[in-house]
């Protein structure tokens, strides 16, 4: 974990509600400031969320906490069996991320002395309520961070990483274990994109203009995660086939090769293409030189076909795979391209209008 703006909110949040908590004079105040760190999260919707959810668990904590404190007391075995009765229930509400603040009610309520028990109770219950309510308002008060841009930079640096690696891989230079072991990481950082992404799709919107460009934004960056996870799958049977690759003639070799740059190249252009770094269009001859070739693929991964005993015939099926991730690939940048190239038209009308307008 890296030191960033949810650490800081907690300490403020937990700082507020003890400090209200003080200041009303509520008994036990830390359970403010523990109840305060589970309502934290990293956007207002989810901290809206999280204050509807965790009210509910508070209560139904509450609830159960009160009844077996009064008709059964207190005892160790007694707040034991209701935290049991509470999990269950908040389980089958669906609750499941709100049980530890359930938790937390049902020790601090029947924890209360049994003489005001009632009032103890009730008391408490503010305080754990005081506390959810000052991280709702942290959240609140402190932006949540931009999404937009960090979900673009997430995705371009770990592109960066898988073309650094087809491009050493394709030429034979990579160290087998190291590219495996790189593989994995990048792997567990797409799982991290795919929930930035989530971060950046429950971002609310309150104009409806930004609600429609946004809803394009989301199209567009799903497509951006699919081409990083086709790139990076074409990267793993390029490590896992290496040999198969190694094995065909040097004139196949070095047209994979080439094709292969040639999507690389192509991926670069549209994820620089969207935030406007490239021109538009380029020279036809420098733009079919770089156009990858399907056909050209096709022909040559058949031409290599012949006659085989049952090893070359595995080997040739391992190849086979190659070329259909290379072959997704291509079909996923170019829907890509065409989406980049359709909102960066949706703006230009935008921009037309509005001078219009003026």
């Amino acid at each position: 974990m890296t030191f960033g703006a949810r650490i800081l909110k907690t300490g403020i949040a937990i700082t507020l509600a003890l400090m209200l908590a003080k200041l009303l004079e509520l008994p036990s105040p830390v359970f403010a400031g523990i109840s305060a760190v589970f309502a934290i999260q990293p956007s207002i919707y989810r901290s809206y969320l999280t204050v509807i959810e965790q009210i509910q668990a508070n209560l139904i904590g509450a609830i159960f906490a009160v009844l077996f404190g009064m008709y059964f007391g207190n005892n160790a075995f007694i707040i034991g069996l209701t935290v049991v009765l509470v999990i269950a229930i908040t389980l089958k509400f669906k609750m499941e991320k709100n049980i530890p603040v359930a938790i937390v009610t049902v020790i601090a309520i029947m924890e209360s002395p049994s003489e005001q028990f009632i009032e103890f109770a009730s008391l408490r219950f503010l305080a754990i309520l005081l506390g959810i309510l000052s991280a709702f308002v942290v959240n609140l008060v402190f932006l949540p961070p931009k999404y937009e841009k960090k979900l673009y930079d997430r995705i371009v640096e770990q592109c960066e990483e898988i073309f650094k690696w087809v491009r050493v891989s394709t030429r034979h230079a990579s160290e087998y274990n190291t590219l495996k072991d790189d593989i994995e990481k990048i792997k567990e950082n797409i799982i991290q994109i795919d929930q930035l992404f989530l971060l950046y799709k429950e971002e609310r919107n309150y104009f409806k203009k930004v609600e429609y460009e946004k809803s394009r934004k989301l199209v567009l960056f799903r497509q951006m995660i699919t081409c990083t996870n086709r790139a990076l799958d074409m990267l793993r049977k390029l490590h896992r086939h290496e040999n198969e690759l190694q094995d065909m003639p040097i004139p196949s070799q070095q047209l994979f090769v080439k094709e292969i740059d040639d999507l690389i190249h192509f991926h670069e252009q549209i994820l620089l293409k969207f935030v406007g770094k490239v021109k538009i269009q380029a020279p036809d001859e420098l733009k079919l030189d770089f156009a990858f070739d399907r056909k050209k693929v096709i022909d040559t991964f058949l031409e290599n076909q012949q006659p085989m005993d049952d090893e070359n015939q595995e080997s040739w099926y391992h190849l086979m795979t190659l070329v259909s991730s290379i072959l997704e690939y291509s079909d996923q940048l170019e829907r890509l391209d065409t989406l980049v190239d359709s909102f960066q038209n949706f703006h230009n009308e935008i921009i037309v209008e509005e001078m219009d307008k003026g």
